[in-house]
């Protein structure tokens, strides 16, 4: 990797003081691993790169690579009727697929409507978040609102969808959904470090979330997400983790080669050049692949990661505070533009 690049993100990491952890490789070369801010503000505990970072919805794709390997296994389909694997009452399940449920084109009602909710933090004015431990417990955020639109009818990012999945994973394997994702996904990838943590018992080298207000204070994130995160975010993983996760994935070590062709189609468009494939962002030029791509988004949590088939490089950027990461990815991509990377 060239060492004006590597120079580079190191300007940009201070100028913008940046929190969190930043990995880019390109091949086999060896990576640039850069870290900066306070995984812990109140005793001035440094991020480092080995630091665990929650990345909200990023862990999407964790969801959708268990149903593909379950579906790979023949315990399902993708154009299986979601309610012959759901033990709960749901009003609207007939007729809504696997499918549906991975490329959030369901129409089922969003626990988190982002056209309507502007704000993660105001789900938990009524709703305490230390309550929220397993995916059951999110159903009474959903189970009696209506439809936002009939299955199939466009993209609407979806994260009720998401869980219904974890669920389904449950009903399938008759385990937990988190202890699926870590028997195998985890182990498979070696990603020894990551981990679906309670907010109330966060192991050790983990960074606390921050909230940074207008006035110059700040508070952690612990009383803004659910207190232990499931199918559709929440998880904890190192830059290192997630790199191993992107080289399982793309060597066909956690599905074989048909099944992650499958999860890496753009099965629907978004917008522009975005679609979405199963759990993955992929953005394309032309007819090309340009870009598979990961994000998460949460009060205290900022989370990008992309891999770029045309040039192998792999990019994560997790960060503690509610910004940040998407500025050093479009950081690489100037430079990719400008073929500084060779």
């Amino acid at each position: 990797m060239n060492k004006n690049v590597t120079k580079r993100f190191q300007y940009i990491t201070k100028q913008m003081n940046y929190s969190g952890a930043l990995l880019v490789r390109e091949g086999r070369q060896p990576s640039i691993k850069l870290s900066s801010g306070y995984r812990n503000r109140s005793e001035e505990l440094p991020n480092e790169v080995n630091t665990r970072f929650g990345i909200a919805s990023g862990c999407k794709l964790f969801t959708a690579i268990a149903i593909c390997q379950l579906i790979q296994l023949g315990k399902l389909s993708f154009h299986d009727d979601i309610q012959d694997y759901l033990d709960i009452e749901l009003p609207w399940t007939n007729g809504i697929t696997v499918h549906h449920l991975l490329t959030h084109t369901s129409g089922v009602p969003d626990y988190f409507d982002e056209e309507v909710m502007g704000d993660f933090e105001e789900l938990w004015e009524e709703n305490p978040m230390y309550q929220f431990r397993q995916l059951c417990d999110f159903i009474p955020l959903f189970q009696q609102q209506p439809m936002k639109m009939q299955p199939g009818e466009r993209f609407h990012y979806n994260n009720t969808g998401y869980i219904l999945l974890g669920l389904i994973v449950e009903k399938v394997t008759g385990t937990s959904f988190t202890q699926y994702i870590e028997e195998h996904i985890f182990k498979k990838a070696h990603m020894y470090h990551s981990g679906y943590f309670s907010f109330d018992s966060l192991p050790s080298q983990t960074a606390l979330g921050y909230i940074d207000e207008p006035d110059g204070t700040w508070r952690t994130n612990m009383y803004s997400l659910p207190i232990r995160g499931g199918a559709d975010g929440g998880a904890f993983i190192t830059v290192d983790d997630m790199e191993r996760l992107w080289d399982a994935l793309m060597n066909y070590e956690l599905l074989n080669a048909d099944y992650t062709k499958k999860l890496l189609t753009p099965h629907v468009h978004e917008n522009e050049n975005s679609f979405y494939g199963y759990g993955i962002w992929i953005e394309k030029s032309r007819e090309s692949i340009r870009k598979y791509h990961l994000m998460g988004y949460d009060p205290g949590v900022n989370f990008h990661s992309a891999y770029y088939p045309d040039n192998a490089i792999t990019f994560v950027a997790c960060s503690n505070t509610s910004n940040g990461s998407f500025h050093l990815m479009k950081e690489l991509e100037n430079n990719l533009r400008l073929k500084q990377l060779h």
